[in-house]
């Protein structure tokens, strides 16, 4: 839902799938900058697409003007806006025949991770992982002639809320501490020293 304070390039993406998810500590990417960052998967009859593309429209009308009907088709074939075809990634779980976005936040704005009831997550939490479904915050904004990055939509990541459970992907969720054996005193702790 949005305001008229709301910046029009604002979302609040609702139950979609997290994978990728880097949102404790920020990482290089490859130019070596510092960042945040998840990418969301939805299904391709996701119930909020039209919006998604209301918001990228907007911010891409505010950057261009007049020029952005002729611009998003060039960056729709050069795959530079924020949402993109999973079918290019689908080496990768969860990717096939789905959407996704990709949404990063600078070094200096880690994005808000919070609990079903709004409690904050930590790292320690083991939730969200990859593979689990979550409510997105994220910010699409117009990026014009960058000298490496060319002109784009992105989108910059505020904040994650785990929604459910999922499978993990590959290399996702840590073990949970009943899958192991309670070691006592005796034989079975031996085994184990």
């Amino acid at each position: 839902m949005t305001t008229s304070n709301t910046p029009i390039g604002r979302i609040l993406l609702r139950d979609v799938r997290l994978a990728f998810p880097n949102l404790f500590e920020p990482k290089a990417d490859d130019s070596g900058t510092l960042k945040f960052g998840v990418a969301l998967i939805l299904p391709l009859d996701h119930p909020q697409l039209a919006e998604i593309n209301e918001r990228m429209d907007a911010v891409g009308k505010e950057k261009w003007g007049q020029h952005w009907g002729t611009t998003k088709k060039g960056l729709e074939k050069q795959d530079r806006m924020a949402l993109h075809d999973g079918d290019i990634k689908s080496k990768y779980d969860g990717y096939p025949g789905n959407w996704f976005i990709n949404a990063n936040a600078k070094e200096n704005a880690a994005p808000t991770v919070i609990d079903r009831d709004r409690s904050p997550l930590s790292a320690r939490s083991g939730r969200p992982y990859a593979g689990c479904f979550v409510n997105a915050s994220i910010e699409f904004w117009a990026q014009k002639d960058h000298p490496k990055g060319g002109s784009r939509i992105n989108a910059q990541l505020r904040g994650i809320q785990f929604l459910r459970d999922g499978d993990s992907f590959s290399a996702g969720r840590p073990a949970d501490a009943d899958e192991f054996d309670e070691v006592t005193e005796g034989a079975d702790a031996d085994e184990f020293a």
